[in-house]
């Protein structure tokens, strides 16, 4: 019997003038035994039913917010977290994350991200005190955590598209119901999340797909997609 090809989720709207879209296209096309990739985009995702979340074997929450619909990148985050398939999110993915964590784990529904909700009165996502878009910057791994195991370094230099992160007030919200800090700046802002319970499941505010070369496969993006294809044969999709 013929093996299936990995298919990864890209829940986002794609943008063809977005560097960071066509930069993860090209982290996947190019990574060796590379899945298929299809764009799920999340208007799409907020109608129930529209779209067979199960025949994927990983979702990446990509770059790129604020998305056409929060409601469908959140949904589609919530299914990969309640049923155990591989995701990563980069960027807006990793503040989606958050922001799912908090609403559908911690049970505030009026959890909320400033970019869309500026005056809204809880919000899991604020804009950072500096805009870290188009910057490299250091990342501090913590020890013992599934980001060390796969960088296997104590630091690295990755590249920052972002002005919105973490409210540092829900940190320890956050941990206190079992998400991991796992990378950090060099003042101790969070940069990687991650719940070590699931198959594989993290967030960088970084966007590691841009840091992907044929060469040089970054190491979040090959873990991510070995963890994809482990997790492939239960969640094969039947007709």
């Amino acid at each position: 019997m013929q093996q299936q090809r990995v298919i990864i989720a890209l829940v986002g709207d794609r943008n063809p003038a977005n560097r960071t879209h066509l930069a993860t296209e090209e982290a996947f096309t190019d990574a060796p035994d590379a899945p298929a990739i299809e764009w799920l985009a999340t208007e799409r995702l907020s109608e129930p039913g529209a779209i067979d979340l199960t025949r994927y074997a990983g979702l990446l929450i990509t770059p790129g917010s604020p998305y056409r619909s929060m409601d469908g990148a959140l949904a589609a985050i919530r299914h990969a977290r309640e049923h155990q398939v591989p995701l990563l999110g980069t960027c807006g993915g990793f503040q989606h994350l958050i922001l799912e964590f908090a609403r559908h784990v911690l049970g505030r529904a009026d959890a909320d991200h400033e970019e869309t909700s500026p005056g809204a009165p809880d919000l899991a996502v604020t804009a950072l005190t500096c805009s870290l878009a188009g910057q490299t910057h250091p990342v501090r791994i913590v020890a013992g955590t599934r980001a060390a195991t796969i960088y296997g370094v104590d630091e690295v230099l990755e590249p920052f598209f972002c002005s919105y992160g973490l409210n540092s007030a829900y940190r320890p919200l956050l941990e206190a119901r079992g998400l991991v800090i796992s990378g950090v700046d060099r003042f101790g802002e969070v940069r990687i999340i991650e719940l070590p319970a699931h198959p594989f499941f993290v967030g960088t505010l970084f966007v590691p797909q841009a840091r992907h070369r044929p060469t040089e496969p970054h190491p979040l993006i090959s873990a991510f997609i070995a963890a994809a294809a482990v997790s492939r044969s239960p969640r094969r999709h039947h007709n």
